[in-house]
C-alpha cells in the first residue's frame, strides 16, 4: 500500500501527466454534452448561412430570428443528439424599426433595398463566431465540439474490440502453446505485415462507408499488439508457483487464466490501451480525410480538414488548422498520459 501511495505521489508530481489527464477529461465532458455546450445545437451543427461563409475567428453579425424559434421546447433527446428543427437565422447588415415594422438589409446582398417584416414576430440578436465560419457558413466552434464525439467514440470502441480479440487470442496462444500458439502467431505475423492504414481501408471498403463500419475496421486492426503482449505475459506467468498450485488444486484453465494470471498483467494492458486510443484517433482522421470515415452531414475533425485543406493557400488557413490542432492535442494528451501510466505501474520504479 505504501509503495502504491508513493507511486501515486510521483504521478502527481508528473506535471505533463496531470495536464494530459485533465485535458482528456475536459474533452470527454465536452463530447458527452456537446449539444448543450455548442452555440449551434442543430443536429450535426449543420445550420448554414452562405452569406457569411469563410469568416475569420471572432466574426460578429446581427441575426434576424423568428420569435417561434425562441419558444421551441427542447426534448431530452435533443440535449444529446441535437435539434432536428433548424432555427431560421438570417444575417443582416443593417436594420431600423418604424412603428410595428422592422426594416432590414440582408448581409452581403446585392439588393440594397430594405425589406419589411412585422416587428412583433421577429427579434434581432448579436451572434459571435469564436472560431469563424466554414465554407457553408456553419459555426466552426460548434462543429469542433460535436466532432469531438467521433474521436472519443472511435477510441473507446476500437480499444474495446482490440482488447476483446487480443485477450482471447493472446490467452489461448500463451497458455496452451503448441499448435494453437503457432496458428495464432501466424495470423498475428500476417496481420502485422500489412500496413495498418491499407488494412483499415480494405476492411472499410468490405463493410461499406459509414460511422460504425469505421469503428469496427479500426478495432479489427489494433488487436495484434494486445495479443502479443498478453501471449508473452501469460507464457511468463504460467510457470509461476501460484499457477502450478492452482492446477494441482484442480482449478480449470478458464479460472486460472481469469482469476490468477490476468490480474497480474493489467498494467501493460492499460498502457497499450492508452496508446491504441491515440492511434485510433489518428487512423479515423486519416480515413475521414480520404472520404472513408464519417460521412456528411456528420462532422469529424478529419472530415473538416478534408473539406478545407485547400483553404490553407486561399487565405483562410484556420479552417484546416483548428481541427488539426485539436487532433494533435488529443493524441499528444493520450500519449503523454500513457507514458505517465507506464512510469506509475512499472514495478521497477
Amino acid at each position: 500500500m505504501l509503495g502504491f501511495a508513493s507511486k501515486f505521489f510521483n504521478f502527481k508530481r508528473n506535471f505533463l501527466g496531470i495536464i494530459s489527464l485533465s485535458y482528456i477529461v475536459f474533452v470527454f465532458f465536452i463530447s458527452v454534452f456537446a449539444y448543450v455546450i455548442a452555440p449551434d445545437n442543430s443536429k450535426n451543427a449543420n445550420q448554414m448561412n452562405l452569406s457569411i461563409h469563410s469568416k475569420k475567428p471572432g466574426f460578429n453579425v446581427k441575426m434576424l430570428v423568428h420569435e417561434n424559434n425562441f419558444q421551441k421546447k427542447s426534448s431530452f433527446s435533443s440535449f444529446f443528439w441535437g435539434n432536428n428543427d433548424y432555427t431560421i437565422q438570417n444575417p443582416i447588415s443593417d436594420y431600423k424599426i418604424d412603428g410595428n415594422y422592422l426594416y432590414y438589409k440582408e448581409y452581403n446582398s446585392l439588393d440594397n433595398d430594405f425589406k419589411r417584416v412585422d416587428y412583433s414576430k421577429f427579434k434581432i440578436i448579436d451572434k459571435k463566431f469564436y472560431f469563424g465560419t466554414d465554407k457553408f457558413g456553419r459555426d466552426v466552434l460548434s462543429r469542433i465540439i460535436i466532432g469531438s464525439r467521433i474521436s472519443f467514440s472511435i477510441g473507446f470502441v476500437s480499444v474495446f474490440i482490440s482488447l476483446l480479440i487480443g485477450l482471447i487470442l493472446g490467452c489461448i496462444a500463451g497458455y496452451y502453446s503448441g499448435y494453437p500458439d503457432r496458428i495464432i502467431m501466424w495470423i498475428i505475423n500476417v496481420t502485422w505485415s500489412i500496413p495498418t492504414l491499407l488494412l483499415v481501408i480494405a476492411i472499410t471498403l468490405a463493410l461499406g462507408k459509414g460511422f460504425w463500419q469505421v469503428f469496427i475496421a479500426v478495432g479489427l486492426t489494433m488487436w495484434v499488439e494486445v495479443a502479443r503482449i498478453v501471449r508473452g505475459q501469460i507464457k511468463q506467468f504460467k510457470e509461476r508457483q501460484f499457477v502450478i498450485a492452482a492446477k494441482v488444486m484442480g482449478y480449470n484453465d478458464f479460472r486460472i487464466i481469469t482469476k490468477h494470471i490476468l490480474p497480474n498483467i493489467y498494467s501493460p494492458l492499460i498502457v497499450i490501451s492508452a496508446a491504441n486510443f491515440a492511434a485510433s484517433i489518428l487512423i479515423e482522421s486519416g480515413l475521414s480525410f480520404l472520404g472513408l470515415g464519417a460521412q456528411p452531414p456528420m462532422t469529424s475533425w478529419g472530415l473538416m480538414i478534408k473539406d478545407h485543406y485547400n483553404y490553407i493557400i486561399l487565405g483562410e488557413p484556420f479552417l484546416a488548422i483548428i481541427p488539426g490542432v485539436c487532433i494533435m492535442l488529443l493524441v499528444c494528451a493520450f500519449m503523454l498520459f500513457g507514458n505517465s501510466l507506464r512510469d506509475l505501474l512499472d514495478v521497477r520504479i
